[in-house]
């Protein structure tokens, strides 16, 4: 895995600005000065830098203009050429996509007309350097050295706001580029019209990972302007309006009386007439939206609060805290409208709609961590997700500006709607969302045809098949709950014998769920468990069968029964972290990355997996472990995370695991107990309470819990439910340096 090392002069640069960028006579609440939105800008984490607010529809950030796997947001730490800030991106996705309605400041007329093939031929980009970026909670600021141009960037929940100085007597300039593109996006039809002397507006339909993508926008300018030149398809157009599939254009302001230029911006799914009704009103000042925002964030992330005397940590948690709360993205206008994949335009009522949903990944930690955090939120996405469900009658996979994208395996809504439901979270239709589930997993896409017919998913019909199986497995376990608790028992029954389908994957020879044909005997051979093959020709996801192995959160107890016991267990479950790292096969999935042993932290199928010790009566392998991820897979470097941030997932198990929770069976409403690594954490719940967990003692070598109160009465058990949380109180452990094998453990 590279290594991206950072200067000491830029950290005490950027942490002094930070400090400097907020002034509070209690230093001990600005949260947001422990966030440093750099970190999994480096290496694999695919985060962005730029200027967003909790669940914000608008992402200002800047764009490198490479097309890249490590540039899926935008932009990369190791790159030092930026060539405009956009108002849409993806926070630590695998694919890349987004990047719309580009703006870039300039000091000089330049060639719109010019037929570039790479950034290097753009006639606007610019270098920056590291020394003068800085980047915060809500706002976002860069230098760029060619023009001598400072941009700040900040956003309220649907305005984006740019800030330009320019040098004294400088031409004065902004280029608008809808034909921007990269990753996988590519324009279909762009349009930018000049209504008056302050305003431009237009929209940019275009194809990539999202099929359908239709953004409208409005722009807003702080001086008229003064003279224009606009561009179809790398041609001038001698009016104020251009069409094509590739428009642009270049806006002129009067450099008298003022260096600075602002603007503001807003978008619409569904016309230009939202757009604008999105669009803040006059009154909205940069600098007042920028203080705003930063205010927003320090009140969400003062949710948690942690106590301990290693800064280090407070920034990896609180910057994590940051990135849980990115996505989902706000979809919906302020009228409530937002457009479908299949163009219909319909209205949220008494809910917002929200975007970028990373199910896959987000159904593990980060869903259920917005349960603690934004039970409000959780229910708007649940009322999302259903009317997604309405145009196709099958609920999402991974939706992206409201297109399915179909990306990866499983139907991990489920596990959302009836962790939402079971926890007692109000506002959506539960038999609605019941009827979802049963008819998405009782249809025929996506495999679910040969899950019926066979119990599992055959190797030889279906590739990726063991985790596909295993993953269908637990989504039907969910159904199954909900089912349950609303009284459906012939649909309970059904939906929990249909959930052991693991048990047909289980080789007992070799410990590993493995590839079976369809005559339900014969495994696929040659079987090597480290082999990795991506996303074709392969059993699994986005790794191996060391990493795809452990997957039944739903009966851990049964898959260690499989093994034989819990000594046998335990025994695999070790050697998965101390087996040598090395990844065989010729088209190994770059996803398995963050590795311990076999362990790859990098990917979410191994999140869950460090808690299983816990069931099997090693509860101090689990304290060990978690301490051990803790401490090497996170870092206050821009290659803080040790892969794809995955729209919040990989900080989620941060910010659980270092309280020394985590939903291990994320629908089970219960949270294994881990290693906490801060002195005390307080969670501010709704309606006043809190629900403090301490750890005496705690350090880096005393990881293991010797003992644990839970309100007064000893607690000696290795879960602790949601509800017990909900009702507030104190979670005291003491640590020390050695393992005491008798805390945790079933008599």
């Amino acid at each position: 895995m590279k290594k991206f090392l950072v200067p000491a002069l830029f950290v005490i640069l950027v942490t002094s600005c930070k400090i400097k960028s907020y002034k509070n006579n209690n230093q001990e609440n600005i949260f947001v000065n422990h966030v440093d939105p750099f970190i999994g800008t480096g290496g694999h984490g695919h985060t962005y830098p730029g200027a967003t607010v909790p669940f914000g529809m608008l992402q200002v950030s800047p764009d490198n203009g490479i097309s890249s796997w490590d540039w899926c947001s935008g932009y990369h730490y190791s790159d030092s050429i930026v060539s405009g800030f956009s108002h849409l991106h993806l926070s630590g996705t695998g694919i890349g996509d987004l990047a719309d309605i580009l703006f870039m400041p300039t000091n000089k007329k330049v060639d719109l007309t010019l037929k570039t093939t790479s950034r290097d031929q753009s006639p606007y980009k610019s270098f920056y350097s590291h020394v003068n970026e800085k980047a915060a909670p809500g706002s976002y600021q860069v230098f760029l050295k060619d023009p001598k141009i400072n941009v700040e960037l900040t956003s309220s929940q649907r305005t984006a706001y740019h800030k330009y100085t320019f040098a004294k007597n400088d031409k004065q300039s902004v280029v608008v580029d809808l034909g921007f593109a990269i990753n996988w996006d590519k324009t279909l039809k762009t349009g930018i019209t000049i209504e008056d002397q302050y305003t431009i507006s237009g929209y940019r339909y275009s194809t990539g990972w999202a099929k359908n993508q239709k953004v409208f926008f409005v722009a807003k300018f702080s001086k008229p302007i003064s003279e224009s030149v606009l561009t179809a398809d790398k041609e001038i157009v001698n009016s104020k309006k251009a069409e094509a599939a590739n428009t642009s254009a270049q806006l002129f302001f009067d450099p008298k009386n003022s260096d600075e230029l602002f603007i503001k911006v807003a978008l619409s799914s569904v016309s230009t007439a939202n757009a604008k009704e999105n669009l803040d009103g006059e009154n909205a000042a940069f600098d007042n939206i920028k203080s705003e925002a930063s205010s927003i964030w320090n009140n969400v992330l003062s949710k948690i609060k942690v106590e301990t005397p290693v800064d280090s940590l407070k920034t990896m948690f609180y910057t994590a805290m940051y990135h849980t709360q990115v996505a989902p993205v706000t979809y919906s206008d302020k009228n409530g409208q937002f457009r479908k994949e299949d163009d219909q335009i319909v209205t949220a009522k008494d809910y917002t709609a929200y975007s970028t949903l990373s199910l896959w990944d987000t159904f593990r930690a980060e869903n259920p961590l917005l349960t603690l955090l934004a039970p409000d939120k959780t229910s708007d996405i649940v009322n999302s997700m259903l009317t997604y469900y309405d145009t196709k009658k099958i609920l999402p996979v991974w939706t992206l500006y409201a297109n399915e994208t179909n990306t990866m395996t499983g139907y991990h809504s489920i596990p959302v709607i009836v962790d939402a439901y079971l926890k007692g979270i109000k506002g959506f239709d539960a038999e609605k969302a019941f009827e979802a589930m049963k008819t998405t997993m009782m249809q025929d896409e996506r495999g679910l045809n040969f899950y019926k017919k066979y119990g599992y998913i055959p190797y030889n019909l279906l590739d990726e098949s063991v985790t596909i199986t295993l993953e269908y497995a637990y989504d039907d376990w969910c159904v199954a709950q909900m089912a349950k608790a609303l009284g459906k028992n012939d649909d309970y029954q059904f939906f929990l014998k249909r959930s052991q389908a693991y048990q047909y994957l289980f080789d007992p020879k070799t410990g590993f769920m493995r590839g079976k044909s369809e005559d339900g005997k014969s495994w696929n051979e040659p079987f090597d468990p480290k082999h990795s093959n991506h996303r074709e020709h392969t059993d699994y996801t986005e790794g191996n069968a060391w990493q795809h192995s452990w997957f039944v959160p739903q009966n851990v107890d049964n898959l260690i029964s499989l093994h034989g016991g819990n000594e046998i267990f335990t025994k695999r479950l070790e050697q998965l972290f101390t087996e040598s790292s090395e990844i065989t096969g010729n088209n190994v999935s770059a996803d398995i990355s963050g590795l311990i042993g076999q362990y790859a932290h990098g990917n979410e199928p191994s999140h869950h997996i460090a808690y299983m010790f816990n069931h099997a009566g090693q509860p101090w392998r689990t304290q060990y472990w978690l301490r051990h991820i803790l401490d090497t897979q996170y870092n206050t470097t821009p290659n803080g995370l040790s892969g794809n941030e995955d729209c919040g997932q990989m900080s989620a198990w941060y910010v659980f695991s270092s309280m020394g929770l985590y939903p291990m069976n994320p629908a089970s409403g219960e949270y294994e107990i881990g290693s906490p690594i801060f002195e005390k954490a307080t969670i501010n719940l709704e309606k006043g309470k809190t629900f403090v967990i301490e750890a005496e003692n705690v350090s880096d070598k005393n990881f293991y819990i010797q003992s644990a109160v839970l309100n007064g009465v000893e607690f000696n058990q290795t879960a602790i439910t949601h509800q017990q949380i909900l009702k507030g109180g104190v979670l005291h452990f003491v640590m020390g340096a050695q393992p005491n094998k008798n805390w945790g453990v079933k008599k």
